[in-house]
């Protein structure tokens, strides 16, 4: 350790305290007895609340003001107010900009030594900071802190409006889905994050990020086996996922399995009768928002697909293609009793009940039962006496 210009013994002769290890001299006696602690590890300021073991007193009052709270350290342009003269001398650098740490290979600019070291290891690969738990690595201590959490469960930031509970506060410019700032946007309503080119606003960063590729058309994930490229990483696990076979989402009431997430709580309502869209119009409700835009197009009349072979059209592109098969003969489905074909699922459904006898359509009137919902239809004729089918020759109307 270089001696500083005031630890030098002074001109006159002035006594001096010589390290016989290292060669520091000190002609301050408290001064030279600190240094030595330095080589013995002696650490004889203890505090008195909790474990901490110091070499000097000064760092034993810093260290007391964790307990206490004391902050004497005031700035004197907003009402920041610290424990050390250090932390003050960073904080003013908010207000006067000043960066004065240099990455010397992409001129990236820091605040403090710390941040740029952590920089650097953007460049090396160098993530020094390991789990002991798991394979993580990490490039600087604080993630590696917020991991753990992972493991120990622990949640220390809590919502004082729930229950609610998470690993980490968040801020305001790199949230994350699990951060505390985050969640308090569902109280407040609050959605920091706007789009300059459209009206939308969201919660996190990271999601008007992807928002903005709806815009620039900008797809930087891509898949390595064929080539299809997706806006999002959790888009193209899912497609990967088209290869490989694999569904990790499992229904644990029935044996069917899912690539994502969405599927599988999409089909969970079949289980719990769940039908959280509802139609604005009549009192029709569904489980999902395509089979409600589906039923809307019943109010409204639209039927956007068209046949390009006759004027018929359909409401989905589904019934356009039983449709089209209307013209080109085609009978895709085949009874594996009889090898009566059919054009349709449902028509194939409607003649396996010709075998099994089956007549699930039931008459809520009479309790006269039949085989197809057509046949109900008309069945139900008789109790209301409509007959909507007319002679264009002599107007007599019949069921």
């Amino acid at each position: 350790m270089e001696p500083s210009r005031s630890d030098m013994p002074r001109p006159g002769g002035e006594k001096c305290h010589l390290c016989d290890v290292c060669g520091y001299a000190s002609s301050k006696l408290d001064r030279f007895k600190n240094h030595m602690f330095t080589h013995t590890g002696e650490k004889p300021f203890a505090c008195d609340t909790c474990e901490y073991k110091f070499r000097n007193r000064s760092d034993l009052k810093r260290h007391m003001r964790i307990h206490t709270g004391e902050k004497p350290h005031a700035c004197d342009t907003c009402a920041y107010m610290c424990m050390t003269p250090g932390r003050l001398k960073l904080h003013m650098r908010t207000h006067t900009g000043e960066k004065p740490y240099v990455c010397d290979i992409c001129e990236h600019r820091y605040t403090t030594l710390g941040n740029l070291k952590v920089h650097i290891r953007t460049h090396t690969g160098e993530k020094p900071f390991a789990c002991d738990t798991c394979e993580y690595k990490f490039r600087n201590c604080r993630d590696l802190k917020r991991h753990m959490r992972i493991h120990t469960g622990e949640k220390p930031y809590a919502c004082d409006t729930c229950a609610y509970r998470c690993r980490t506060p968040g801020r305001l410019k790199y949230t994350t889905l699990g951060s505390l700032k985050v969640h308090m946007h569902n109280h407040t309503g609050e959605k920091p994050f706007a789009c300059d080119t459209c009206e939308y606003m969201c919660r996190l960063s990271t999601e008007l990020e992807k928002h903005m590729r709806t815009h620039t058309g900008e797809k930087p994930f891509v898949c390595n086996i064929c080539d299809h490229r997706y806006t999002t990483l959790g888009n193209l696990k899912v497609h990967i996922r088209t290869h490989t076979g694999e569904k990790p989402f499992a229904c644990d009431t029935c044996e069917y399995k899912f690539r994502n997430c969405r599927d599988l709580k999409r089909h969970m309502r079949i289980h719990t009768g769940e039908k959280p869209y509802a139609c604005d119009t009549c009192a029709y409700r569904c489980r999902t928002p395509g089979r409600l835009k589906l039923h809307m197009r019943t109010h409204t009349g639209e039927k956007p697909y068209a046949c390009d072979k006759c004027e018929h059209r359909n409401t989905t592109l589904g019934n356009l293609k039983d449709h089209m098969r209307t013209h080109t003969g085609e009978k895709p489905y085949v009874c594996d009793i009889c090898d009566h074909r059919n054009t349709t699922l449902g028509n194939l459904k409607d003649h396996m009940r010709t075998h099994t006898g089956e007549k699930p359509y039931v008459c809520d009137i009479c309790d006269h039962r039949y085989a197809t919902l057509g046949n109900l239809k008309d069945h139900m004729r008789t109790h209301t006496g409509e007959k909507p089918y007319v002679c264009d020759i002599c107007d007599h109307r019949l069921l």
